[in-house]
């Protein structure tokens, strides 16, 4: 059965899984990172190494950028790489340095619910029912519940603005991916880290000066974060985002929180946050309404013409 938004696929379930664990540890690969190498040049070092690694390699492939054909197919590419890449990163940058992580969070969490009225408008062959509207709610409830009342206890309100766009410009990337013409998937994503790198690495020399790494091991984080929660990640996204739907991948909001509280735990040492069972309780059953049609779907049993 071809994988749809109705009925994603059990290859679709393992790669949004895959992608909330490889997301899940980009904070601890990017706070490393910080600890050697200046706040701007870790936003353009990610995404133009995993340009400089995926550019040579989608050639190899066969799915160079030579097969982003047409002017429609390179603006959609560059508006996504644009918008819902290099300034995502901007606006998460300068965000956190007047609110609290728990904040960009909670508004990377909120991707799901600004999807669902982008989604509604702008790709309604996804399809958007009651259950949806439910699930989404209930995940949502779940990740606040996680990171606590905290999260907005303290920053400026202009940090609140920038962690809230950002997450704007993540849910209207996937509704543009979505709606692109037919592109193969690893130029799609070495197009959008082509362009974002375009504009991140001149503004990370205006902002941080000429790279420098001042510590080794934040240098290999770096490395990481630009190869797994970039590069590939980039190509997983776009798979799941034309098969599956926007919406669908959209659920991975709700997975990254729990995985980065546990390579926390079990990685740095970290408490276990009492609430953390709560909310993964609400955060699975949010999914599990809002996919229930996909899920009896994929287990119900065939038939031989299917």
């Amino acid at each position: 059965m071809k994988a749809s938004p109705a009925a994603p696929g059990l290859l679709n379930w393992f790669l949004i899984t895959l992608l909330g664990l490889i997301w899940g540890t980009v904070f601890m690969g990017t706070a490393t990172a910080l600890t050697g190498i200046g706040q701007w040049w870790v936003a353009a070092g990610r995404v133009a190494l995993a340009a400089l690694i995926l550019v040579p390699l989608s050639f190899a492939m066969g799915q160079g950028l030579d097969k982003i054909l047409g002017l429609r197919a390179w603006a959609f590419v560059s508006v996504i790489g644009l918008g819902s890449l290099a300034l995502p990163l901007v606006l998460l940058s300068w965000g956190l340095s007047q609110v609290p992580s728990a904040f960009a969070g909670v508004a990377m969490g909120a991707i799901p619910l600004l999807v669902l009225p982008m989604v509604a408008i702008f790709s309604p062959e996804e399809g958007i029912g009651r259950r949806q509207v439910i699930g989404v709610g209930l995940g949502f409830v779940g990740l606040l519940l996680l990171v606590g009342p905290g999260a907005f206890g303290e920053g400026t309100l202009l940090g609140r603005l920038a962690c809230i766009a950002m997450a704007l410009c993540y849910g209207a990337g996937s509704v543009m991916t979505r709606r692109a013409p037919t592109i193969p998937p690893v130029a799609f994503a070495t197009g959008i880290l082509f362009t974002a790198s375009v504009a991140l690495v001149p503004l990370a020399y205006v902002l941080d000066g000429p790279p420098a790494v001042t510590r080794p091991w934040a240098g290999w984080a770096l490395l990481y974060t630009a190869i797994f929660p970039t590069g590939l990640a980039a190509i997983l996204r776009i798979r799941v985002i034309t098969t599956a739907g926007s919406l669908f991948m959209s659920l991975t909001s709700y997975m990254i929180p729990i995985w980065a509280v546990f390579f926390g735990v079990t990685l740095m040492d970290e408490r276990l946050p009492p609430q953390l069972f709560y909310a993964l309780a609400l955060i699975l059953a949010g999914i599990a309404i809002s996919q229930s049609h996909a899920i009896a779907q994929q287990l119900r049993p065939r038939t031989r013409t299917e």
